[in-house]
């Protein structure tokens, strides 16, 4: 056929499918998904099969001489915006780890994975780890067009960090019309779900199924928001992975001796920046503020408000008090492995490891040194603060909720690949992320490399769509894999090795930890953390109130 004729005949079918196009009779696979939520006309990209929408403002942050105040709700913006570049994550300290290209007070985005021709799909509300001090929901790790693949809408948000997001101070409470300060970041987190209750359902999401979800911090504010009064109802499951239940600053009572009360420590900080009031606050540039805040230490954390939070996490559960979802939760075996500056100096042999433990324990001290033995005292401290930590707040959460009667599904991971291995950071913190995104191929830089074999992906495959089952029906599943009993049967868990395998009793001494917190709590005055093993405080003695606890589990 002569080159012309060939042409022409190409020209012709062109201008047939843009007329086609145009008329709204055909929609290509590369073109862009344009969705017209109430929030307002929003375009973003296709890729991997999914639609994906990034950088989507969900509330304005007030920022500068306006910083430390509720998030504001937005109106609906006019024109078109696009959304195929993330927005900027929220100011936090330089990280060698993660490359975020900007960062501002203005960072109040979500992003979006939508499975093609979405309609009225289970959604997942990812909210990234970091210590609240850190990270941000355009990770790479965070990717969720596998969740898409899975009919899951997948939803990671940014949220204010460190002191811009969590500084409570006497002038901010002073000026609030609820005489209370701190939590913003908490508040960014409300907000978004609030934006997801009203906009997803044109992004083709089931604002009536929504599971909010997390690791580490983001594990934490998953157990903020179940016992943040405001937040009820924007959620109906949940999903913590490694999170923490120890001690939350009060507002403004210093009810703890070893515990500053969090105005306290936002005045302590505003004296170390200079500041003499909240205006000189205001006055200060962001960066300078987050310089300061890691000079002097400053760690983030809820606060007990009265209004937010409005006891103790650990009271609320205790009570009742919290949603009363669904969950699923879990920890690793490595937690610590990759979190030593946890660990106090171990003591100099055995012999004083075991006095020690003996002068802190009292009566559990034989429990705990068979379960945490002096022949192995890296390993056993290792151990001790895991456990305490995070393998107690797990099952503590799967406890609660199954005494509220919602199902609880426990989790152990405890998989190792050789490059982790071999740099001794066998299921270290956050190392289960990637398998349950599907994102092994895209873990950050100073990871140990996941092998791109069958082994790791069938692993992935399958804690992938044991998360998604659970966010569409509430009950985990995978195609091929054991079944996952809930934790009520025998205190049931998953055990992620090389491949999923039920099992009952997780390794993590919960009753020992479970008696030794609650003689806290009982005596008063004394928080509970990573103040354990070598550096707990003097264990109260045997008391009725803790004395229905079973110390053997």
């Amino acid at each position: 056929m002569p080159d012309g004729r060939l042409a022409m005949m190409w020209k012709s079918v062109v201008q047939g499918l843009a007329a086609a196009i145009m008329l709204g009779l055909l929609t290509p696979a590369f073109a862009a998904p344009l969705v017209d939520a109430p929030a307002g006309k929003v375009r973003g990209a296709t890729e991997a099969g999914a639609s994906v929408f990034r950088g989507v403002p969900y509330a304005q942050a007030p920022v500068g001489p306006l910083r430390w105040r509720p998030p504001e709700p937005l109106g609906r913006w006019s024109g078109e915006r696009d959304a195929t570049r993330f927005g900027a994550a929220c100011v936090q300290p330089p990280s060698p780890f993660y490359d975020h290209p900007a960062v501002s007070e203005d960072c109040l985005f979500l992003n979006i994975w939508a499975p093609a021709k979405a309609r009225g799909a289970p959604v997942i509300v990812w909210l990234h780890g970091g210590s609240l001090l850190s990270g941000a929901g355009s990770e790479a790790i965070y990717d969720g067009s596998r969740f898409a693949g899975q009919g899951v809408l997948l939803v990671s948000i940014n949220y204010r960090l460190g002191p811009l997001g969590w500084l409570a101070h006497p002038g901010l409470s002073a000026e609030s019309a609820d005489s209370v300060s701190g939590n913003y970041g908490l508040l960014d987190q409300i907000e978004a779900l609030r934006w997801v209750r009203r906009n997803i359902e044109a992004f083709g999401g089931d604002p009536g199924n929504v599971t909010i979800a997390g690791e580490s911090a983001g594990a934490l504010s998953v157990l903020h928001l179940m016992a943040a009064p405001p937040a009820r109802g924007l959620f109906h499951r949940a999903i913590a992975q490694s999170g923490y239940m120890f001690t939350l600053p009060d507002l403004h009572d210093g009810t703890y001796a070893d515990w500053p009360d969090a105005e306290t420590i936002g005045a302590a900080l505003a004296a170390e920046l200079g500041a003499t009031d909240v205006a000189a606050l205001r006055n200060l540039k962001a960066e300078a503020i987050i310089k300061g805040a890691g000079r002097s230490r400053y760690f983030p954390l809820g606060t007990v408000d009265g209004r937010l939070l409005t006891r103790q996490l650990a009271e609320v559960f205790d009570r009742g008090e919290q949603a009363p979802v669904p969950v699923l939760a879990g920890y690793n075996e490595g937690e610590i492995r990759s979190l030593r500056f946890l660990l106090p100096p171990p003591p100099v042999d055995a012999a004083a490891y075991r006095r020690e433990i003996r002068s802190r324990y009292g009566d559990l001290a034989d429990p705990f040194l068979a379960a945490y033995p002096a022949e192995t005292i890296t390993e056993s401290m290792l151990a001790t603060t895991r456990d305490a930590i995070y393998g107690w707040a797990a099952e503590r959460l799967a406890e609660r909720q199954t005494a509220l009667g919602a199902p609880a599904f426990l989790y152990y991971f405890d998989h190792g690949y050789p490059a982790a291995d071999a740099g001794g950071l066998r299921a270290f913190h956050a190392s289960e992320v990637p398998f349950v995104f599907g994102t092994i191929n895209a873990t950050p830089r100073y990871w140990p490399p996941v092998p791109q074999d069958a082994r790791e992906r069938r692993l992935s495959d399958a804690m992938l769509a044991y998360w998604a089952t659970f966010a569409r029906d509430g009950s985990p599943r995978a195609p091929g894999e054991a079944a996952w009993p809930p934790y009520g049967q025998d205190r049931a868990y998953m055990a992620f090795e090389d491949t999923p395998r039920p099992r009952v009793g997780p390794p993590n001494r919960y009753g020992l930890h479970e008696v030794f917190v609650c003689r806290l709590r009982a005596r008063g005055g004394i928080a509970w953390h990573w103040n354990v093993g070598v550096i707990a405080p003097p264990l109260p003695p045997r008391g009725s109130a803790c004395g229905a606890r079973s110390e053997a589990q």
